[in-house]
């Protein structure tokens, strides 16, 4: 921090990086979406420190100035169109997904007991065999299913498109039963 005269009195006046004043807050325009913080066209006040050292390095962001508000209505229009096409997308993949049930064998011993687990990477593997791709942080699966049956599994495609799908867990040798 340099020193600086005012008024008769000392005062410290903060050194700039990357043309914000080292504060508390810094007001910026995003160029880009950010998870948790807003898509384009949105000014968002975020610390000194997220800015210069994350979103004005990788140019998601750049300083809120009255300059920089002509680009807002760009990129909000930018913005509606990327967020219909992924809606759109995301209805489209809904409605293939949605009712539809997945089995998987695994291997069991007595009493119809699994050994191991069937977890989000083994269903997600199994919708791409069937030609739907989707990512595992789409899948609502907080624990791997350890039992055998018919397990109801949420997705969420976007914001606004949730769907449903059951996954079949059956075991791959079934126990005979001698009568």
């Amino acid at each position: 921090m340099t020193e600086t005269e005012a008024d008769g009195q000392r005062t410290y006046c903060p050194i700039s990086t990357f043309g914000i004043k080292i504060m508390a807050h810094s007001e910026l325009l995003l160029l880009k979406h950010v998870d948790n913080l807003g898509g384009e066209g949105d000014i968002v006040k975020v610390a000194a420190g997220y800015a210069r050292n994350f979103l004005l390095p990788r140019k998601v962001a750049i300083l809120s100035t009255h300059s920089n508000h002509k680009q807002i209505e760009a990129l909000k229009k930018a913005r509606a169109s990327r967020e219909s096409k992924e809606l759109d997308g995301a209805k489209a993949l809904g409605e293939k997904i949605s009712g539809i049930t997945i089995t998987l064998a695994v291997k069991t011993g007595e009493h119809n007991k699994m050994f191991g687990s069937v977890t989000a990477h083994e269903v997600i593997e199994k919708l791409k065999e069937q030609g739907i791709e989707l990512s595992k942080r789409a899948l609502n699966l907080y624990h791997p299913f350890k039992d055998l049956g018919k397990h109801p599994v949420k997705a969420k495609l976007h914001k606004d498109v949730h769907v449903e799908f059951i996954v079949d867990i059956v075991s791959d040798a079934p126990v005979q039963t001698n009568a």
